[in-house]
């Protein structure tokens, strides 16, 4: 009956299913674990504890909101849009592309650009978001919600699929070292020249999310407008 303890799996499976609060849906989920796993209230309490305090770091990222918030505050969004308006050309799906290819270089350098609150939403975003005021004028919520994941999506395709191309870098050292507890002689320089193909290929399909993206506000703000 050990397959009981993968309860928690299907309660975030199904939490996230039925998009309930991110947060109570794991919290749920490790208390349902602990139970069925037989421990008891406190020594689940501790574990949650424990797994914060030595994850802390995670969280850091909460420091950068304030100055996020003062920026959008005293204009960064206008700004952001003034300077999309000077460039020729220029809309939300090439906007996110060039992130996109700036992130993906830098990852494969392992050049900390900055992530989803450091940088994709205080620049990406506004920036990705004035391309498209810039030509279809004021954008609705909806539209807005497609920007920012498409921005988000950007900082993933660029960040994971590019990072393993660095020889010293985390994820390429646990692949090495797991292959070679499994009986593989593989190097890190193996590891990250093949994993080159692998972001020249996310770049690619970047390069396809965007164009369909531009059809997309092409159809969906562009018709609104031009009623």
């Amino acid at each position: 009956m050990d397959i009981i303890k993968l309860i928690g799996v299907v309660i975030v499976v199904v939490g996230f299913a039925l998009k309930f609060d991110t947060i109570a849906t794991v919290v749920i989920a490790g208390i349902a674990t602990g139970l069925v796993a037989g421990m008891s209230p406190m020594e689940i309490l501790t574990t949650l504890g424990t797994s914060f305090v030595s994850q802390r770091t995670a969280t850091l990222f909460v420091l950068t909101l304030p100055a996020i918030g003062i920026c959008e505050r005293y204009g960064l969004k206008e700004k952001a849009i003034d300077f999309i308006r000077s460039i020729k050309n220029a809309t939300t799906g090439r906007v996110i592309l060039i992130y996109q290819a700036i992130r993906t270089l830098a990852a494969a350098f392992s050049v900390r650009l900055g992530g989803h609150p450091q940088f994709v939403r205080p620049v990406v975003v506004p920036m990705a978001e004035g391309a498209a005021a810039a030509k279809y004028g004021e954008i609705t919520d909806e539209v807005s919600d497609t920007i920012r994941g498409a921005s988000a999506g950007a900082e993933n395709y660029g960040n994971f699929f590019a990072q393993n191309c660095f020889m010293g870098a985390s994820g390429t050292l646990l692949i090495v070292s797991t292959l070679v507890e499994q009986g593989y002689d593989v190097t890190a320089a193996q590891i990250a020249t093949w994993s080159i193909p692998i972001a020249v290929i996310s770049v690619v399909v970047g390069a396809v999310r965007a164009l369909l993206l531009d059809k997309q506000l092409e159809k969906v703000a562009g018709g609104r407008s031009a009623k």
